[in-house]
């Protein structure tokens, strides 16, 4: 059964779309006029997280157990002060100190089907945080943090690095994958004791091999999806185009020839068939904007080998709206999807991306968006 709701974090609020009869209609509001760049709904106990950033406040973390018609307030994530004696880390390419501070909280993953209550969190400025107790407590993963490869680590669009994308293995909880913007991936098999650098085989375009290319301690995955099912498979929407693998992240190939553009931010990927998957190009760098101003989503049912553009329902060109990474998701089922864009748009795309209908053209920019299942 496709899932019946999801939820949209936006720069003014939270917003619960429910599956009616006719369409989807607004369910919830809340925190209107508040940032909500991460949404967590938990299938294991139907509880929903939310990342609230109240500007000079702070970051806020709150949790529901209705879906949204209450929240009770959490204490976020917290860094340890920096042991006296510790050289700062600098940024290498703003050449300023990575603070040991929460600036955002950008990634919530469960922590596995047989273990409730475990949560991991991913943050700017490249902290990884686990909690035991459904988000009461939280403690940073000192042994990713306290490699000496986080000095390569730089911030993409922000100012920091940042952790986006945890992947936790489905059947092994012990077993993760994080993806930084900009320090790789890394992978763990023991829960976070000890780390290994998985982004071998990316590189960026525009800088040669030998002057760095393609470190992988530098690389700038955007967003890293895994299937369900085949759990092998990885998919990574990168700066510098698309990049998939066969082994659980211990190499990368690029998937050449996709048009118009290989750049993105979002990708998402079919839960039974790990050869469909998603990404909404763009132009890179500087512009950040739809290639010729044609609002598209990019599909391959083959692994990559092709792709095809699907249009019906996005508008017409010109548009120019920018979807960010965690903008777009897929259902249980992988026949309905739901995406939103940096204009307020928000879309429900049924049969695969076949057909795509306007759910609003209204709403603050969209952050992210969650399936409740």
């Amino acid at each position: 059964m496709a899932d019946e709701r999801f939820y949209v974090g936006t720069r003014k609020g939270l917003f619960r779309y429910d599956r009616t009869a006719r369409s989807w209609e607004v369910g919830a509001e809340a925190f209107l006029g508040t940032g909500v760049p991460m949404l967590l709904p938990d299938p294991r106990d139907g509880t929903l997280y939310a990342a609230v950033e109240h500007g000079h406040f702070g970051i806020k973390l709150h949790r529901s157990r209705d879906g949204g018609g209450t929240w009770d307030e959490l204490d976020p994530p917290s860094f340890p002060a920096k042991p006296d004696g510790v050289p700062d880390t600098m940024c290498p390419i703003r050449g300023i100190p990575v603070p040991w501070s929460l600036e955002k909280i950008w990634s919530l993953e469960t922590g596995g089907a047989d273990r409730p209550g475990v949560l991991w969190c991913g943050t700017i400025p490249g902290g990884l945080f686990r909690s035991g107790d459904g988000g009461e407590t939280w403690e940073l993963n000192r042994p990713l943090w306290d490699r000496e490869e986080r000095g390569k680590w730089a911030g993409g669009g922000y100012d920091y690095p940042g952790i986006h994308s945890i992947s936790v293995h489905p059947e092994d909880p012990d077993h993760l994958l994080v993806a930084v913007s900009c320090g790789g991936v890394w992978r763990t098999r023991d829960g976070g004791g000890s780390w290994e650098q998985c982004a071998h085989g990316m590189y960026y375009d525009f800088v040669p091999e030998d002057q760095g290319g393609a470190d992988p301690d530098g690389q700038d995955p955007h967003r890293m999806v895994r299937c369900p099912s085949a759990p092998d498979r990885l998919w990574v929407q990168h700066h510098c185009g698309i990049f998939r693998s066969a082994d659980d992240g211990a190499s990368w190939q690029e998937v050449k020839d996709v048009r118009p553009s290989g750049f993105g931010f979002a990708a998402a990927v079919h839960p039974t068939d790990p050869d469909t998957a998603w990404f909404v190009p763009a132009k890179k760098d500087e512009s950040r904007y739809p290639v010729g101003g044609e609002f598209v989503v990019n599909r391959t049912r083959d692994g990559g080998e092709t792709f095809e553009t699907c249009t019906a329902g996005l508008p017409a060109a010109p548009a120019y709206d920018l979807v960010y990474r965690h903008a777009l998701e897929v259902d249980r089922t992988g026949e309905r999807l739901v995406m939103g864009s940096t204009t307020g748009s928000l879309w429900a795309g049924e049969e695969q991306g076949d057909r795509w209908r306007q759910l609003s053209a209204h709403l603050p920019p969209v952050y992210c968006v969650r399936f409740a299942g």
